[in-house]
């Protein structure tokens, strides 16, 4: 294994332990709250403040697990009861403590006294008119019918003053009772909306895959944030009322009857008690007193169990946070999961590709046949690694069949260059293949094979132009689709035999034909050997074809040209020994035409 690899390994490990450790730590059970039956109702927020059960409503619109189910419908549940408090509050509040009209407010309050009085005595009248009418005739029941259409004219002109009173004195601050009883008939349309709201439970099957985990570990995240805003908000309004009970408490306990300032020992500063000698003003005033004090101490009341709605709406948020953290726990229980097969894929590929490197680096095959296994293994190992990250990080996809045939048909168009040379190279790499260091011609271009890859095939070129078969310093990279759309050749296999030729020419006034015997038998003892194994090689290639007339032995051709004769020898050579072969048979051709000339 090389030290690339063995760093790899060694930080995937550390990885692989650190998830290993987490994936532990999270499988440890984890307490859900339930929900006790039969708890008390809850409450909102200050006075009319109408946040809580808008954040229950928002939460219990959530997407919802049965766990979370209790917490939501208790939410709400106890939001709703607490707006019924708070506005209940909010009317005792305005009894106790009646606002203080402003000037504008003053003469508004006067313009609609006005209006009502107006209004009361068109009523009046109308009344009237429409009772003598019934019982009079003639000419006194027309004059009675005139007077009673006026009268209704002014009483319909009277009334909208009256409304317009109304309106003006709520804007004005000078009528809150009636703001009050507005908004608790849109609080009773909320509450119904309340109870009509359905909550969705989500299903229990989840859907698989890291990217999947994370997407709804986030949501939960999402809602645990809202959780946390609507408890801190429980709590805060808790020690608001619970400020306000204790300040209205002190304010209740220095108004009793028999109350003193502290430290006042003197009785005659203590409030008289009404009796019989009391006065008539002195007995109203303790009876206003009294009737302060009771609305006080029901106000009191109202404080105490809004706190403690409070203080139970925050312990079920609280409830409610610790079931959404146990959601959170088990999916990052599973997300560590599905990183432990990641790593641990990572390294068994690691260690694989060494034990199989060193394993066929022992075996007793052919360097070409162990780069190829060792390429396709290779090759083989990543794809089916790669699938099973990819399985893993995106989760099995739900519509298989949908899915491979549409992604086949994008990636085949997208790809087809690729995908054609990926199965050119499946080709290059059978039995009528090339290998590394065979020498090919591929679309005219000559070289030996320096590298062989899944989509590409790299020549060094051996330069045709000059034809020894020495490398012209040339990569040329050709795309596999050649072994399938094109051809190519392939000179280091059975098929590395080709026929070469030798020219020479005789000089004119000399016999040729003792040099061109002399040349036929150089040239066939040179060949005989190569000639003989390629015939065999041909008939074994051939098969069942009749290859018994074919012959690989040299053949001349003689013939007449300017200057002399040129005598023409073909014979077989293998590609790789062509240029030493052709340069030795010209040496011994020139060797023979120096023995013939005269001394």
């Amino acid at each position: 294994m090389a030290s690339s690899q063995k760093a790899a390994a060694i930080v995937f490990a550390v990885l692989l332990g650190g998830s290993l450790y987490g994936y532990y730590r999270t499988s440890q059970p984890y307490a859900v709250p339930q929900v006790k039956a039969g708890s008390a109702n809850g409450s909102s927020q200050i006075v009319v403040d109408q946040t809580p059960l808008t954040t229950a409503r928002k939460l219990a619109q959530m997407p919802t697990t049965a766990e979370e189910q209790h917490f939501a419908v208790e939410a709400l549940r106890i939001s709703d009861h607490d707006m019924d408090l708070a506005f209940a509050a909010a009317e005792r509040e305005l009894e106790n403590h009646p606002p203080v009209l402003s000037a504008e407010a003053k003469a508004i309050q006067a313009r609609l006294n006005e209006a009502e009085d107006a209004l009361d005595n068109d009523n009046t009248l109308v009344e009237r008119l429409t009772a003598e009418e019934s019982k009079a005739n003639g000419g006194k029941k027309d004059a009675l019918d005139t007077q009673l259409v006026l009268a209704k004219a002014h009483q319909e002109e009277h009334q909208d003053e009256v409304d317009d009173a109304k309106e003006d004195l709520i804007r004005a601050g000078g009528d809150p009772k009636s703001r009050i009883e507005e908004m608790m008939e849109q609080h009773k349309t909320s509450s119904e909306a309340s109870d009509n709201l359905h909550i969705t439970v989500t299903s229990d099957t989840e859907e698989r895959g890291l990217l999947h985990l994370v997407s709804q570990w986030l949501a939960l995240h999402q809602k645990q944030l809202l959780l946390w805003s609507a408890k801190q908000q429980a709590e805060y309004a808790a020690a608001l009322l619970s400020a306000k009970h204790n300040t209205l408490e002190a304010q209740v306990d220095a108004a009793k009857p028999n109350a003193s300032p502290a430290g006042d020992a003197n009785p005659q500063n203590q409030q008289p008690a009404a009796g019989a000698n009391a006065a008539p003003d002195d007995t109203t005033t303790q009876i206003n007193k009294a009737k302060k004090r009771s609305t006080n101490r029901k106000i009191l009341s109202g404080f105490d169990q809004r706190i403690d709605d409070q203080k139970q709406l925050a312990d079920n948020y609280a409830k409610w946070i610790a079931a959404v953290a146990a959601k959170q726990r088990g999916l990052v229980h599973r997300t560590l999961a599905g990183v432990i097969i990641i790593f641990a894929l990572l390294l068994i590929g690691l260690f694989f590709d060494g034990w199989l490197e060193k394993l066929l680096g022992r075996t007793a095959l052919d360097r070409r046949q162990v780069e190829t296994l060792r390429t396709v293994t290779r090759v083989s190992l990543r794809v089916v690694a790669v699938l099973f990250i990819l399985l893993v990080i995106f989760g099995p996809p739900g519509q298989l069949g949908t899915f491979l045939g549409l992604a086949g048909a994008g990636l085949t168009v997208a790809l087809k260059d690729f995908i054609v040379g990926f199965i050119g190279w499946l080709v290059l790499m059978g039995k009528n293949g090339i290998r590394l260091g065979d020498w090919v011609e591929i679309n005219g271009v000559t070289g030996e094979v320096v590298e062989l890859g899944m989509f590409h095939t790299v020549l060094l070129e051996t330069g045709n132009w000059t034809d020894t078969g020495h490398p012209t310093g040339r990569r040329v990279t050709f795309t596999n689709s050649f072994a399938i759309e094109g051809h190519y050749f392939n000179f280091s296999t059975s098929g590395q035999w080709l026929w070469d030729e030798l020219q020479v020419v005789l000089p004119a006034g000399k016999d040729p034909y003792p040099i061109v015997d002399a040349i036929r038998k150089k040239v066939a003892e040179e060949t005989a050997q190569g000639a003989r194994q390629a015939e065999q090689e041909w008939k074994a290639a051939a098969g069942s074809r009749d290859m018994n007339a074919l012959s690989a032995a040299p053949a001349i051709n003689v013939k007449p040209v300017a200057g002399g004769v040129e005598v023409s020898v073909r014979y077989v050579t293998r590609a790789n020994e062509r240029y030493q072969l052709r340069a030795k048979l010209y040496q011994e051709a020139v060797d023979l035409l120096g023995q013939t000339q005269p001394a």
